[in-house]
Protein backbone atom coordinates (compact mmCIF):
# COMPACT_ATOMS: atom_id res chain seq x y z
CA UNK A 1 0.00 0.00 0.00
CA UNK A 2 1.39 3.36 -1.05
CA UNK A 3 0.44 6.00 1.48
CA UNK A 4 1.74 9.55 1.42
CA UNK A 5 2.40 10.53 5.02
CA UNK A 6 1.78 14.19 5.75
CA UNK A 7 2.97 15.06 9.25
CA UNK A 8 2.59 18.77 8.48
CA UNK A 9 -1.13 18.27 9.04
CA UNK A 10 -0.41 18.43 12.79
CA UNK A 11 0.61 22.07 12.32
CA UNK A 12 -2.45 23.00 10.29
CA UNK A 13 -5.33 24.87 11.91
CA UNK A 14 -8.22 22.75 13.10
CA UNK A 15 -11.74 23.84 12.03
CA UNK A 16 -12.71 25.00 15.52
CA UNK A 17 -10.17 27.80 15.37
CA UNK A 18 -8.51 26.90 18.68
CA UNK A 19 -5.08 26.32 17.11
CA UNK A 20 -3.25 23.57 15.31
CA UNK A 21 -4.24 19.92 15.26
CA UNK A 22 -1.28 19.20 17.54
CA UNK A 23 -2.61 21.69 20.09
CA UNK A 24 -6.03 20.10 19.65
CA UNK A 25 -4.59 16.69 20.61
CA UNK A 26 -2.64 18.12 23.55
CA UNK A 27 -5.85 19.64 24.94
CA UNK A 28 -7.38 16.17 24.57
CA UNK A 29 -4.49 14.78 26.60
CA UNK A 30 -5.33 17.31 29.29
CA UNK A 31 -8.90 15.97 29.48
CA UNK A 32 -7.56 12.40 29.51
CA UNK A 33 -5.32 13.16 32.48
CA UNK A 34 -8.02 15.16 34.29
CA UNK A 35 -10.43 12.27 33.91
CA UNK A 36 -7.91 9.59 34.85
CA UNK A 37 -6.49 11.44 37.88
CA UNK A 38 -9.91 12.29 39.34
CA UNK A 39 -11.09 8.72 38.83
CA UNK A 40 -7.85 7.32 40.29
CA UNK A 41 -8.17 9.31 43.52
CA UNK A 42 -11.70 7.97 44.05
CA UNK A 43 -10.76 4.44 42.96
CA UNK A 44 -7.73 4.29 45.26
CA UNK A 45 -9.65 5.51 48.31
CA UNK A 46 -12.70 3.33 47.66
CA UNK A 47 -10.67 0.29 46.62
CA UNK A 48 -8.39 0.52 49.65
CA UNK A 49 -11.40 0.71 51.96
CA UNK A 50 -13.27 -2.19 50.36
CA UNK A 51 -10.15 -4.33 50.02
CA UNK A 52 -9.32 -3.80 53.69
CA UNK A 53 -12.86 -4.53 54.86
CA UNK A 54 -12.82 -7.82 52.94
CA UNK A 55 -10.00 -9.05 55.20
CA UNK A 56 -11.70 -8.24 58.50
CA UNK A 57 -13.49 -10.66 60.81
CA UNK A 58 -16.93 -9.12 60.12
CA UNK A 59 -18.60 -11.67 57.85
CA UNK A 60 -21.44 -9.45 56.66
CA UNK A 61 -18.98 -6.72 55.68
CA UNK A 62 -16.84 -9.27 53.82
CA UNK A 63 -19.89 -10.54 51.93
CA UNK A 64 -21.01 -7.02 51.03
CA UNK A 65 -17.50 -6.24 49.74
CA UNK A 66 -17.42 -9.46 47.74
CA UNK A 67 -20.80 -8.63 46.19
CA UNK A 68 -19.60 -5.14 45.23
CA UNK A 69 -16.48 -6.55 43.57
CA UNK A 70 -18.28 -9.30 41.68
CA UNK A 71 -20.95 -6.95 40.32
CA UNK A 72 -18.65 -4.28 38.93
CA UNK A 73 -15.83 -6.64 37.91
CA UNK A 74 -18.04 -8.75 35.67
CA UNK A 75 -19.75 -5.98 33.69
CA UNK A 76 -17.80 -4.61 30.67
CA UNK A 77 -16.46 -1.09 31.05
CA UNK A 78 -18.31 0.28 28.03
CA UNK A 79 -21.61 -1.07 29.37
CA UNK A 80 -20.98 0.62 32.72
CA UNK A 81 -20.13 3.85 30.88
CA UNK A 82 -23.49 3.79 29.11
CA UNK A 83 -25.28 2.95 32.38
CA UNK A 84 -23.74 5.92 34.18
CA UNK A 85 -24.53 8.28 31.31
CA UNK A 86 -27.98 7.12 30.18
CA UNK A 87 -29.53 5.06 32.98
CA UNK A 88 -28.36 6.50 36.32
CA UNK A 89 -29.98 9.97 35.76
CA UNK A 90 -33.29 8.19 35.11
CA UNK A 91 -33.08 6.29 38.41
CA UNK A 92 -32.49 9.41 40.50
CA UNK A 93 -35.23 11.74 41.76
CA UNK A 94 -36.73 13.68 38.86
CA UNK A 95 -35.33 17.08 39.81
CA UNK A 96 -31.81 15.73 40.34
CA UNK A 97 -31.94 13.60 37.20
CA UNK A 98 -33.11 16.55 35.08
CA UNK A 99 -30.34 18.73 36.51
CA UNK A 100 -27.70 16.12 35.64
CA UNK A 101 -29.03 15.78 32.09
CA UNK A 102 -28.86 19.56 31.64
CA UNK A 103 -25.24 19.94 32.76
CA UNK A 104 -23.48 21.65 29.82
CA UNK A 105 -20.68 19.87 27.93
CA UNK A 106 -18.03 18.75 28.53
CA UNK A 107 -18.99 18.39 32.21
CA UNK A 108 -22.12 16.43 31.37
CA UNK A 109 -19.86 13.70 29.98
CA UNK A 110 -16.90 14.26 32.27
CA UNK A 111 -18.66 13.50 35.56
CA UNK A 112 -20.22 10.17 34.43
CA UNK A 113 -16.88 9.16 32.89
CA UNK A 114 -15.02 9.85 36.13
CA UNK A 115 -17.54 7.94 38.23
CA UNK A 116 -17.61 4.98 35.85
CA UNK A 117 -13.81 4.69 35.69
CA UNK A 118 -13.53 5.16 39.46
CA UNK A 119 -16.00 2.39 40.31
CA UNK A 120 -14.63 0.04 37.64
CA UNK A 121 -11.04 0.52 38.82
CA UNK A 122 -11.89 0.45 42.53
CA UNK A 123 -12.79 -3.24 42.36
CA UNK A 124 -9.39 -4.01 40.83
CA UNK A 125 -7.66 -1.95 43.52
CA UNK A 126 -9.74 -3.75 46.16
CA UNK A 127 -8.49 -7.10 44.86
CA UNK A 128 -4.89 -5.87 44.96
CA UNK A 129 -5.25 -4.57 48.52
CA UNK A 130 -6.92 -7.78 49.71
CA UNK A 131 -4.17 -9.88 48.13
CA UNK A 132 -1.46 -7.66 49.63
CA UNK A 133 -2.92 -7.95 53.13
CA UNK A 134 -3.43 -11.70 52.85
CA UNK A 135 0.17 -12.15 51.69
CA UNK A 136 1.48 -10.90 55.04
CA UNK A 137 2.28 -13.45 57.74
CA UNK A 138 -0.50 -13.86 60.33
CA UNK A 139 2.03 -12.96 62.99
CA UNK A 140 1.96 -9.33 61.87
CA UNK A 141 -1.64 -8.92 62.97
CA UNK A 142 -1.06 -10.92 66.14
CA UNK A 143 1.96 -8.80 67.00
CA UNK A 144 -0.13 -5.66 66.71
CA UNK A 145 -2.78 -7.14 68.99
CA UNK A 146 -0.12 -8.24 71.49
CA UNK A 147 1.15 -4.65 71.62
CA UNK A 148 -2.29 -3.49 72.72
CA UNK A 149 -3.40 -2.06 69.37
CA UNK A 150 -7.03 -2.25 68.34
CA UNK A 151 -7.86 -3.95 65.04
CA UNK A 152 -8.16 -0.56 63.32
CA UNK A 153 -4.82 0.59 64.73
CA UNK A 154 -3.14 -2.66 63.70
CA UNK A 155 -4.33 -2.14 60.15
CA UNK A 156 -3.24 1.49 60.11
CA UNK A 157 0.20 1.17 61.66
CA UNK A 158 1.27 -2.41 60.93
CA UNK A 159 -0.64 -4.14 58.13
CA UNK A 160 -1.53 -1.52 55.53
CA UNK A 161 1.92 0.16 55.29
CA UNK A 162 3.50 -3.21 54.49
CA UNK A 163 0.69 -4.28 52.17
CA UNK A 164 0.90 -1.11 50.10
CA UNK A 165 4.65 -1.54 49.65
CA UNK A 166 3.98 -5.01 48.26
CA UNK A 167 1.21 -3.97 45.87
CA UNK A 168 2.80 -0.75 44.59
CA UNK A 169 3.93 -2.34 41.27
CA UNK A 170 0.45 -3.69 40.40
CA UNK A 171 -1.07 -0.36 41.45
CA UNK A 172 1.22 1.26 38.87
CA UNK A 173 -0.32 -1.00 36.23
CA UNK A 174 -3.82 -0.04 37.38
CA UNK A 175 -2.97 3.66 37.11
CA UNK A 176 -1.72 3.10 33.57
CA UNK A 177 -4.88 1.13 32.78
CA UNK A 178 -7.14 3.93 33.96
CA UNK A 179 -5.35 6.36 31.64
CA UNK A 180 -5.90 4.01 28.71
CA UNK A 181 -9.44 3.10 29.75
CA UNK A 182 -10.40 6.77 29.74
CA UNK A 183 -10.54 6.47 25.94
CA UNK A 184 -13.92 4.71 26.37
CA UNK A 185 -15.34 8.09 27.46
CA UNK A 186 -15.45 9.15 23.80
CA UNK A 187 -18.56 6.95 23.49
CA UNK A 188 -20.51 9.39 25.68
CA UNK A 189 -19.14 12.51 24.00
CA UNK A 190 -16.08 13.41 26.06
CA UNK A 191 -13.40 14.68 23.67
CA UNK A 192 -10.35 13.29 25.42
CA UNK A 193 -7.25 12.27 23.47
CA UNK A 194 -8.78 9.38 21.51
CA UNK A 195 -11.96 11.35 20.85
CA UNK A 196 -9.97 14.26 19.46
CA UNK A 197 -7.81 11.95 17.34
CA UNK A 198 -11.00 10.56 15.86
CA UNK A 199 -12.33 14.07 15.23
CA UNK A 200 -9.03 15.04 13.63
CA UNK A 201 -9.16 12.20 11.16
CA UNK A 202 -12.75 13.11 10.26
CA UNK A 203 -11.79 16.74 9.63
CA UNK A 204 -8.49 16.16 7.83
CA UNK A 205 -9.00 12.65 6.39
CA UNK A 206 -5.55 11.77 7.76
CA UNK A 207 -6.37 8.63 9.73
CA UNK A 208 -2.86 7.27 10.17
CA UNK A 209 -1.32 10.58 11.21
CA UNK A 210 -4.08 11.29 13.73
CA UNK A 211 -3.98 7.95 15.50
CA UNK A 212 -0.21 7.57 15.24
CA UNK A 213 0.20 10.93 16.98
CA UNK A 214 -2.31 9.85 19.66
CA UNK A 215 -0.45 6.56 20.12
CA UNK A 216 2.87 8.34 20.61
CA UNK A 217 1.29 10.71 23.15
CA UNK A 218 -0.21 7.78 25.09
CA UNK A 219 3.14 5.98 25.01
CA UNK A 220 5.11 8.97 26.29
CA UNK A 221 2.53 9.66 29.00
CA UNK A 222 2.62 6.10 30.32
CA UNK A 223 6.43 5.99 30.19
CA UNK A 224 6.49 9.08 32.42
CA UNK A 225 4.06 7.35 34.79
CA UNK A 226 6.26 4.23 34.90
CA UNK A 227 9.41 6.22 35.62
CA UNK A 228 7.65 8.23 38.32
CA UNK A 229 6.27 5.13 40.01
CA UNK A 230 9.67 3.41 39.90
CA UNK A 231 11.16 6.37 41.71
CA UNK A 232 8.38 6.12 44.29
CA UNK A 233 8.98 2.37 44.69
CA UNK A 234 12.67 2.99 45.37
CA UNK A 235 11.86 5.62 47.98
CA UNK A 236 9.38 3.52 49.95
CA UNK A 237 11.36 0.29 49.78
CA UNK A 238 12.37 -0.78 53.28
CA UNK A 239 15.79 -2.43 53.75
CA UNK A 240 15.45 -5.89 55.18
CA UNK A 241 11.85 -6.33 54.03
CA UNK A 242 11.39 -9.90 52.93
CA UNK A 243 9.88 -9.83 49.45
CA UNK A 244 7.90 -13.03 49.89
CA UNK A 245 6.08 -12.13 53.04
CA UNK A 246 6.80 -8.47 53.75
CA UNK A 247 7.89 -9.16 57.34
CA UNK A 248 10.84 -7.12 58.63
CA UNK A 249 14.04 -9.05 58.97
CA UNK A 250 15.59 -9.55 62.38
CA UNK A 251 17.20 -6.45 63.73
CA UNK A 252 14.89 -4.03 61.86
Amino acid sequence: MNYNWNWKVLLEAEPGGTGSYLHYLVVGLGWTLATALAAWVIALALGALIGTLRTTSMKWVVRAGNLYVEIFRNVPLIVQMFLWFFVVPELLPTALGDWIKQVPPPWGSYIPAVMCLAIFTSVRVAEQVRAGINSLPRGQRMAGTAMGLTEAQAYRYVILPQAFRIILPPLTSEFMNIIKNSSVALTIGLLELTGRARAMQEFSFKVFEAFTAATVIYLLTNLIVVLGMRMLENRVRVPGLIAAGGAPAAGH
